[in-house]
């Protein structure tokens, strides 16, 4: 790791007190709430409707994640729920699959990466691979990530995501629901909705949330490549914070080439 990325590795000093919760600080009613969740309700109810059996929704276990998790759970919505256990989670962010299971009687789909992939790109390139370039942390998420996404999405037909357009520029338009290169449908049922609905949702429902977005944490992966934000910054600051801001997908949700030669597109990130 170089010196300059190891300095920006703590809580950077301008982050408002710790003793602030997510809750407190995010969850505000604003107009129109009601009606971007019956939206939601009636898209999640369609898709699942649309695709028996053969949906799933793919879970970072983030706020946004979350609020889906518990929608599906009080709708009775037959879709699967789905995470990547990387190998570099938090210990926050790895709770919460217990508490899903727990709370909701829901059986959380784990799939993680080849034990040998890491093992030999670990071996070539170290434990810190992610910040010596940006091809390197890309291969890192390709392997911890992309590889076994396509196993969670193998014979699906549809999935269901968290992303939102105020997340960042890059997503700024994405779409209700689109339609993959190999015909898989992606249903984004959330994409309109703000920040503050996610968290007065989650307030309002008493939804379990990761502990980290306790510690200005709103966008969470994996540990090496997370960090608390600071007053001012953007929503995903903190992720892959050295790299340049074109650059911040680990590819979840761009197009790539599948093993059988189709295009799949990835989770949550």
């Amino acid at each position: 790791m170089t010196a300059a990325v190891s300095s920006l590795l703590p809580l950077p000093s301008t982050a408002p007190a710790a003793a602030s919760s997510a809750i407190s600080l995010y969850a505000r009613y604003t107009e129109g709430f009601e009606e971007r969740v019956e939206a939601t309700i009636a898209q999640l109810r369609q898709a699942a409707l649309d695709h028996p059996g053969s949906i799933v929704q793919a879970t970072s276990l983030g706020a946004e994640d979350m609020v889906l998790t518990d929608l599906i759970a009080r709708l009775g919505l037959p879709i699967a729920v789905g995470t990547l256990q990387t190998g570099k989670l938090h210990a926050e962010t790895l709770a919460l699959i217990p508490a899903i299971e727990q709370r909701y009687g829901l059986k959380v789909e784990v799939y993680s990466p080849r034990e040998e992939a890491v093992v030999h790109f670990v071996r070539r390139h170290g434990e810190e691979a992610m910040y010596e370039s940006i091809e390197l942390r890309k291969g890192c998420c390709q392997i911890r990530k992309l590889e076994p996404l396509g196993r969670m999405l193998e014979g699906r037909a549809a999935w269901v995501t968290g992303l939102r357009r105020e997340q960042s520029a890059n997503r700024g338009s994405v779409p209700l629901r689109e339609v993959e290169a190999n015909g898989r449908v992606k249903f984004n049922p959330l994409a309109d909705w703000t920040w503050n609905d996610i968290w007065h949702y989650i307030a309002t429902h008493d939804v379990p949330y990761n502990a980290l977005h306790d510690q200005f944490m709103p966008s969470i992966g994996c540990a090496p490549c997370t960090r608390a934000i600071a007053v001012g910054e953007e929503f995903r600051a903190g992720r892959w914070w050295w790299e340049d801001e074109k650059a911040k997908e680990c590819g979840l949700h761009v197009a790539q080439p599948s093993p059988r030669g189709t295009q799949d597109e990835a989770v949550a990130a």
